[in-house]
């Protein structure tokens, strides 16, 4: 694996948010200032890709918390999820204290589809919190066409 190629930059900062960049590195206990800055513009790209590309794919998560009340919630939570069956990978649901739910949901697909989800789910009566993050990276085909053709195909002969 060969490593990447570096680019140096230097920027100014008004002393009070430097002081403040610093004390993050240390509370989170990063080796340097460089890998926070690369981990906030990496995340300020991806937030930019799907306001600016709605057609670019894009993988991420939504994070849902909203209240129980008796399963309602949670049955217009999961139709909402079926009309975007291609983008929904999979979900995880927990249960929390005082009749709360957390659900996150691991999606992939084009922006302006992944936002349009993100929205349908929020419009949901009961939900507290929902946030949409999302990376550019993708996840590998989880399934193709033509390999599967293919293996029916020798299969068949």
């Amino acid at each position: 694996m060969s490593a990447r190629p570096l680019a140096r930059m230097s920027m100014s900062l008004p002393a009070s948010l430097f002081r403040q960049l610093d004390m993050m590195v240390e509370e989170r206990k990063l080796p340097s200032r460089s890998q926070l800055i690369a981990e906030l513009i990496r995340h300020a790209l991806a937030k930019h890709e799907a306001y600016t590309r709605p057609e670019e794919m894009l993988a991420g998560t939504i994070t849902v918390v909203y209240r129980g009340d008796r399963g309602r919630v949670r049955h217009q939570l999961a139709q909402t999820q079926s009309d975007y069956l291609k983008e929904v990978i999979t979900t995880q649901h927990v249960f929390l204290q005082d009749d709360q739910s957390l659900e996150v949901l691991l999606v992939q697909g084009p922006a302006v589809r992944l936002k349009a989800l993100a929205d349908a789910l929020r419009r949901v009566r009961g939900v507290q919190q929902l946030e949409l993050v999302t990376t550019t990276a993708l996840l590998p085909p989880l399934y193709e066409q033509d390999a599967a053709e293919d293996a029916d195909n020798g299969a068949a002969q």
